[in-house]
């Protein structure tokens, strides 16, 4: 799969040139571009406004920097809303607390001095936890309490770390349990590549807590204490591991994990990310091969619905076929809504009131890449939908940090 992304991210320098695969945007601030007719500016677009844009350049000074992963987190004290934007050379810090005129208010670069496209970052009691898929790069513990009352310098202020973790070194993701206090660092060299459990609950120092090596290489996972309809696992740390073709269900109560459940699906070819539903009932996974290798109708982006109400024994109930030729990537959901950010074809809002029937509706989206809808690696990576404004903001490979307004009822729900 890396190498796949490799060789697309390539081909659109080819095809496209500097313009559109180094970055050379121009960043958008001082007043919204509303969504009329169908557009936001060039932007192709549904309920959804361009608030604000900045460039990756801008937060970085350097046009080679590209954007991966994203995350944010809210200032307890203050109330200050913050994006962490995951880049090839580091970790930018915006806050966006007024979207229209969004603050770089600095950097963490890099442990790895070399440009790499996979970083990934999660927040638990005000730290963020980033790691990158590069040798030796550990993960960087960040306090973000340092950012309180920080407005943006020229130059861009540059932080170091809090606390290095270094008992693994490269690593593809991370998840975290915020109820718990445990990280799982996902698709590391080691653990047989599957979960390395970090225990956080000293924040600034990480330690070690144990594996889970049965079942392989695991490429995202979303971990909770259990609070769902199968009451044999009320109050267990229940962890959902998506691992290539499979849909993985794990205990993870104590320093002995059990497996629960394997589940593969027809179709699968790479099985990527996913998110569970508030109650815990039902699931949302993405397979991130399914398009380009033809499982889904003319490519277009497929979601697999699950009912998870027995976790011994998951079952695929359905699928979500959207109308857009895309590779689907991250979603995250939210009340009613999942935010699905998937590359080419935008972040793609969907209402899943109705998912007990395997029914979706499609009720907004923001395409991040004008004029081209292709089965490649390229347009918006991750987005992030949790602030208490409701502002939505998004990491856009090419281009940069995008702050968007979400036109639509119970959006804070």
């Amino acid at each position: 799969m890396m190498n796949q992304k490799l060789e697309s991210w390539a081909d659109c320098m080819n095809v496209h040139g500097n313009e559109e695969c180094e970055n050379r945007h121009t960043s958008i601030t001082g007043a919204p571009i509303a969504c009329v007719d169908g557009m936001a500016g060039e932007y192709e677009c549904q309920n959804i406004d361009l608030i604000s844009f900045i460039s990756h350049p801008e937060m970085t000074g350097d046009p080679r920097t590209v954007g991966n992963d994203m995350w944010g987190w809210e200032d307890p004290i203050t109330g200050n809303e913050y994006a962490i934007v995951c880049q090839s050379d580091g970790t930018t810090f915006v806050d966006v607390t007024d979207p229209i005129n969004p603050q770089i208010v600095g950097r963490l670069p890099s442990t790895n001095i070399n440009h790499n496209a996979w970083r990934d970052a999660k927040v638990y009691r005000d730290h963020v936890y980033i790691i990158a898929e590069a040798t030796d790069h550990g993960m960087q513990v960040f306090d973000l309490h340092r950012l309180r009352g920080l407005e943006q310098t020229t130059p861009i202020r540059i932080f170091d770390e809090t606390f290095w973790y270094t008992e693994f070194g490269s690593c593809h993701n991370i998840a975290i349990n915020e109820a718990s206090g445990y990280a799982y660092a996902i698709g590391s060299r080691t653990c047989n590549f599957g979960p390395h459990v970090v225990d956080l609950r000293d924040p600034s120092r990480p330690v070690f807590s144990h594996c889970f090596a049965d079942d392989g290489y695991t490429h995202d996972s979303e971990c909770v204490i259990y609070s769902g309809p199968d009451t044999r696992f009320t109050g267990h740390e229940i962890c959902f591991h998506y691992n290539e073709d499979t849909l993985t269900i794990v205990d993870h109560t104590d320093e002995h994990p059990v497996m629960i459940s394997r589940l593969p699906y027809a179709g699968a070819a790479y099985t990527h990310q996913g998110w569970i539903r508030d109650g815990m009932d039902y699931l949302l996974l993405d397979d991130e091969a399914d398009e380009r290798r033809g499982n889904t109708p003319d490519g277009r982006t497929r979601s697999h619905i699950w009912d998870i109400r027995n976790l011994a024994a998951p079952a695929n109930i359905g699928v979500y076929d959207s109308s857009e030729v895309s590779i689907d990537h991250n979603q995250y959901i939210r009340g009613k809504y999942t935010y699905m950010s998937n590359y080419e074809a935008g972040l793609r809002i969907l209402d899943i009131t109705d998912i007990a029937n395997a029914n979706l509706t499609e009720v907004a989206y923001f395409d991040f890449r004008p004029n081209s809808n292709e089965l490649e690696f390229n347009g918006v990576w991750s987005s992030y939908n949790y602030f208490t404004s409701g502002v939505v903001v998004s990491n856009s490979i090419e281009r940069g940090l995008f702050v968007l307004r979400i036109n639509l009822p119970d959006i804070l729900d």
